[in-house]
């Protein structure tokens, strides 16, 4: 991993075609602007994680639509 420090305004470049910039700085969080063509997909880790624990659970043979109304039908 490379770490770098950057002030407000300053950008990093990667490759040709995408360009990081620090747009602001706070006491707790750093806001920064991604410029990349559309065809590269950025998207945020913690979202990442989600999709994959909800990837999970969809396949988990636990969670058929069967499984839940036998569920639901013992506690009416």
């Amino acid at each position: 991993m490379l770490v770098l420090t950057r002030k407000k305004g300053q950008s990093i470049k990667i490759g040709d075609n995408i360009t990081i910039t620090i747009m602001d700085l706070d006491e707790d969080k750093v806001s920064i602007g991604i410029a990349a063509p559309r065809n590269i997909e950025i998207v945020r880790t913690e979202l990442l994680d989600v999709k994959n624990e909800n990837i999970t659970a969809a396949n988990n043979p636990k969670n058929t639509v069967d499984s839940l109304k036998i569920l639901l039908d013992n506690h009416r």
